[in-house]
């Protein structure tokens, strides 16, 4: 029986590259946002019942995700109808993902874990963290959104402070080599745990 570690934090936190420290270390990691992107592409099981319901966002026989945020910022119900259609894909697939692999520790890397209430289903969750300058001076160094956007962003989801407190394990992500000896460390922890 395989250990489920949620791995969750906010925009900026260093969520994606401590995911990957995980893989680095062994661990199967499941993405979110790798899932959607799956759906949404060429063949994708979210294309029909999406291009159904917003016929403008089909492009080259998939969704494009930039349309659909067009059309989300026009229509405001729209968001609620592609969630209904995209959550439960999203769930099938880490499902099949939690039913074809076998390693020790599963890793669910899903940046609104608390939001969408996944932390109920899984064995622990790790949050990554980071003070509040630094995490906006990484979203900015990016060069992909205003600060109304960040600060948008921000305001849906879970503060950090709120995540921590609910959180297993924290992983300061101030730096790789701490980030890797905390993730190294969380290991050790489960497989403790899980052997005993």
């Amino acid at each position: 029986m395989s250990f489920l570690l949620g791995l969750t934090g906010s925009i900026g936190m260093g969520k994606s590259s401590t995911a990957r420290l995980f893989a680095d270390q062994g661990c199967a990691v499941w993405d979110a946002d790798a899932a959607v992107h799956r759906l949404y592409s060429k063949e994708g099981a979210a294309v029909g019942p999406i291009s159904a319901v917003f016929p403008n966002a089909l492009e080259h026989d998939g969704i494009n995700r930039d349309r659909l945020k067009e059309i989300i910022g026009q229509d405001p119900t729209a968001l609620k109808r592609i969630e209904k259609i995209v959550h439960p894909l999203v769930v099938q697939d880490r499902v099949s993902f939690i039913a074809r692999d076998s390693s020790d520790i599963l890793v669910f890397d899903i940046p609104l874990l608390f939001e969408t209430g996944g932390d109920a289903g899984m064995d622990a969750v790790a949050v990554t963290s980071i003070d509040a300058d630094t995490q906006k001076a990484r979203v900015m160094a990016r060069g992909t959104m205003t600060e109304a956007q960040f600060e948008h962003i921000l305001a849906k989801q879970t503060p950090d402070a709120d995540k921590r407190a609910r959180a297993d394990y924290i992983i300061e992500t101030d730096t790789p080599e701490h980030a890797a000896e905390q993730v190294a460390a969380i290991i050790a922890d489960i497989k403790a745990k899980t052997d005993a």
